[in-house]
């Protein structure tokens, strides 16, 4: 059985300020998650944390391209030498964020190994590229469209290594039925398991079948990215933009459980909860539960 490791990525980089003069509080996610003796729980050892540079957005304005991206560039690079080296060494590690950007740090960890995919488990694709919206900035909202290779050379092509996923290695899962993205991903054959699509056909079923697609030879094995806003406001109201009709918290341990039990799963991080917005903690302690659920579930 491989080594669980815990490391936590505490970056807020990718993320919109909540009001002026103020930071993103997902950087809380980490530490909160900690209180609830995740690592204990989940017989974890210590892979010790990537500080992450200061939120700074300077003078940036619409129109300059994504702001905070040389900081997360940096960030991507260190986090993805955490990341490759427990990897490398047969560990699992479980990253703690902060917003999506960190995925970027698994995503470029696994492409200096090899070829591997993504399941992504969130609430939107964060697809969002200038090829399809006048309002690219937040990296947190356009980190698939990043790996994928679509967006400004300093954060798609980090190393020469672009694209760090390709389209056909991708798989999204709990995006609502409405998103607006789903035209341009079915068009690129990217597969998207919407709410609707996981009651239909059932979570545990919809994530074997995804589990043994990444079992050919040409892809090394798969990454699992889960978004807390991929669950209902009604449980999980502590995320930067609840979107209604979410996944309720026994469709997620199932949907995830068969995806963290697959021999090809090499890690799995967590994003977006911000505990600034979850003053009693009810919300992180869910969020703690369903992480420990789907391991014991594997």
């Amino acid at each position: 059985m491989r080594n669980i490791v815990v490391i936590d990525a505490p970056s807020n980089l990718g993320l919109r300020p909540p009001a002026p003069g103020t930071v993103p509080g997902c950087y809380k996610l980490a530490g909160a998650l900690r209180e609830q003796r995740i690592v204990q729980r989940l017989r974890a050892l210590e892979g010790g944390v990537v500080v992450p540079p200061r939120y700074d957005r300077g003078d940036w304005k619409e129109g300059d391209g994504v702001f905070n991206a040389a900081a997360i560039a940096s960030y991507t690079r260190r986090l993805a030498d955490r990341i490759e080296h427990h990897v490398r060494a047969g560990d699992f590690p479980l990253v703690l964020g902060g917003d999506c950007s960190i995925q970027l740090g698994a995503s470029l960890a696994l492409r200096r190994i090899g070829r591997y995919g993504l399941a992504a488990v969130d609430a939107s694709a964060d697809f969002r590229h200038p090829g399809n919206s006048d309002h690219v900035g937040a990296a947190g909202g356009e980190e698939l469209a990043l790996a994928t290779g679509r967006g400004q050379e300093d954060l798609t092509n980090l190393e020469g290594l672009k694209p760090y996923l390709r389209d056909e290695d991708v798989r999204l899962f709990g995006i609502r039925d409405a998103d607006p993205e789903r035209t341009e991903l079915a068009a690129l054959k990217i597969p998207v398991v919407t709410v609707g699509d996981v009651r239909e056909w059932g979570a545990e079923a919809l994530a074997r079948a995804t589990a043994e697609a990444f079992q050919v030879a040409e892809v090394r094995g798969f990454w699992v990215h889960l978004d807390a806003d991929v669950l209902d406001p009604s449980v999980m109201p502590a995320v930067d933009s609840p979107d209604p009709d979410g996944l309720l918290p026994a469709e997620l341990v199932a949907l995830l459980h068969p995806l963290l039990a697959s021999p090809h799963c090499v890690g799995l991080n967590v994003t977006i909860y911000d505990p600034d917005l979850d003053p009693e903690g009810t919300a992180g302690a869910l969020l703690a539960d369903i992480v420990v659920d789907a391991f014991a579930s594997s």
